[in-house]
């Protein structure tokens, strides 16, 4: 059995490794063609990171219908914005939402709220909205657009996965961790939005 000190320590080693690491949600920054690039963007991102896996948390204190319900919500209507972004159909207020995301998500697994599937599904659909919406428009149009989505979307779940084994792996005993890791996350979003990170 892994001690509690032990686990403090390699979460707090994690959240420290992923504040090193820059921040590039915003539209342009990178290459956008190939299934390659669209798997490592995601974990090029602090952002992106942070709210991923915090809907796997998220999820996993939730449980039930919430563990496979959000980050399936979270993977499908990110595709639906890439392919808006793609098409360069304009979504309103894509880098505040984004920024709103990491803070929102972070919150709510830090005050571990309970809302109904249906609504976490809704208010995960919405920021996924954002973050597929300014990815697809990073595609340039000759590009493998479809390649690069679909590395994006693999990454994506693989980040809700790891969110999701760590919010189970902790367990009801160690909930004030990934509690803790929701109010880090939503710190990392506060950080970005005023450019400290």
């Amino acid at each position: 059995m892994i001690s509690a000190s032990t686990i403090r320590s390699t979460v707090a080693a994690i959240l420290l490794l992923a504040a090193a690491m820059p921040a590039e949600a915003h539209v342009g920054i990178g290459t956008a063609s190939s299934f390659a690039a669209g798997f490592t963007h995601p974990l090029s991102g602090l952002d992106h990171m942070t709210v991923m896996i915090a809907v796997g948390l998220w999820a996993a204190l939730k449980g039930g219908k919430a563990i496979w319900a959000w980050p399936f919500a979270f993977l499908g209507v990110m595709l639906v914005g890439g392919a808006l972004g793609m098409l360069h159909v304009p979504v309103p207020f894509v880098e505040p939402g984004i920024l709103a995301s990491v803070v929102a998500l972070g919150l709510l697994v830090a005050l571990a709220v309970d809302l109904p599937v249906s609504a976490g599904v809704a208010i995960i659909g919405v920021f996924a909205l954002f973050h597929g919406h300014a990815h697809g428009t990073e595609v340039p149009e000759n590009a493998g657009g479809l390649e690069y989505m679909a590395g994006f979307a693999a990454a994506t779940a693989l980040l809700h996965g790891l969110g999701i084994a760590a919010g189970l792996g902790l367990g009801l005993r160690f909930r004030s961790m990934a509690r803790a890791a929701g109010a880090a996350c939503a710190a990392v979003g506060v950080g970005l939005a005023f450019g400290v990170l």
